[in-house]
C-alpha cells in the first residue's frame, strides 16, 4: 500500500512545486532611457513630457529607467535594452556644452552591445541640435552612419515581408539618411527603405536611402532611426507634428516590436 501511495504523493509535490515556480512572475528586462547625451535645457523628447506615452507603454514589457548619468559597464550591467534619442551637439540657452560620444563611450557602448545588450539610438537632424560627427564613430562599429540627406514628412506602408515590422503603417516625420557598410561584420541592413512611390504629405525632399537600419555585432542588437519625433504623444495620438497629421499610422507597434526585438524577446519573424 506505501509503495503506492509515496510515489503518488512525490508525484504531487513535484507538479505543485513546478506549478509554483511557472507562476512566478518573470522579471521584466531593464529599458535604460539615458538622457546623458542630452543637453541640459533641452525641451524635446523628455520622460515627462512628449516622451511620456510610449515610456508608459513600454512599462508593460521592460522595467523602465530614466537618468542622466554617465554610461559605464557598471551602469549598464543590468541593463537589457539602451534608448538614446536626438543626442544633443551644443549647448542649450546658459547651460554647460553636453557631453559628446567620446572614444572611451565608444568602447563602453560597443562592448556592451557585443556581450548581448541591445540599443536604439534615433536622430533627428534638422534643426534639432543632433550631433552628428562623434556619434558616426559609434554607429561606423556597426557599419552604420548617418548622412546629410533628407526625406519629408509621409506615410510609409511597409512591405509584408520587412522582418519585424512588415505590413505596419509608419508615420515618418522627415529625417536623413544612414548609409551601410555593407561588409561589415555586424550584418548592417535596411529595415525601411525610402519607398519614393509614396510621397511627401508635406515638402519636396524625398530622398532614396535607408531610414531605419539594424545591426547584429556580436551577441547584441542595434537599431538606428532617422526620426525621434515618430514615438512622440503628438504623433502615437494622430495629432501631428510641425502642423503635418498622419492619422493612420502604426507607430506604438512598430516601436514595440522593435524594442522586443533589439532586447533579444522577439524573434526575426515573430509579431
Amino acid at each position: 500500500m506505501n509503495h503506492v501511495i509515496l510515489p503518488a504523493i512525490l508525484f504531487v509535490t513535484l507538479l505543485d512545486s513546478g506549478l509554483a515556480a511557472d507562476s512566478e512572475p518573470r522579471a521584466k528586462p531593464v529599458l535604460l532611457y539615458a538622457r546623458y547625451y542630452n543637453a541640459e535645457g533641452e525641451s524635446r523628447y523628455l520622460p515627462d513630457g512628449t516622451f511620456k506615452a510610449v515610456l508608459g507603454r513600454l512599462r508593460e514589457h521592460f522595467t523602465v529607467r530614466v537618468d542622466r548619468q554617465p554610461l559605464t559597464a557598471e551602469s549598464l550591467a543590468d541593463v537589457k535594452l539602451l534608448l538614446i534619442a536626438n543626442p544633443s551637439d551644443k549647448a542649450v540657452g546658459n547651460h554647460p556644452p553636453p557631453p559628446h560620444v567620446s572614444p572611451s563611450d565608444v568602447k563602453t557602448l560597443t562592448g556592451f552591445v557585443e556581450h548581448g545588450g541591445g540599443l536604439i539610438l534615433m536622430g533627428n537632424q534638422e534643426n534639432h541640435n543632433l550631433e552628428v560627427e562623434d556619434v558616426n564613430k559609434l554607429l561606423a562599429r556597426f557599419g552604420l552612419q548617418f548622412t546629410n540627406l533628407y526625406t519629408d514628412a509621409k506615410q510609409l506602408i511597409l512591405p509584408k515581408q520587412t522582418p519585424v515590422i512588415g505590413g505596419l503603417r509608419w508615420a515618418y516625420y522627415t529625417g536623413n539618411q544612414i548609409l551601410l557598410e555593407s561588409r561589415h561584420p555586424a550584418r548592417p541592413r535596411a529595415l525601411v527603405v525610402n519607398d519614393l512611390a509614396q510621397k511627401p504629405i508635406q515638402g519636396p525632399r524625398d530622398q532614396p536611402g535607408v531610414l531605419l537600419a539594424m545591426a547584429e555585432p556580436g551577441a547584441g542588437r542595434v537599431v538606428v532611426v532617422t526620426d525621434s519625433g515618430w514615438i512622440t504623444d503628438d504623433a502615437l495620438s494622430g495629432k501631428g507634428i510641425g502642423g503635418v497629421a498622419i492619422t493612420a499610422q502604426d507607430n506604438w507597434e512598430i516601436f514595440r516590436r522593435l524594442t522586443q526585438w533589439t532586447a533579444g524577446t522577439l524573434g526575426p519573424r515573430q509579431k
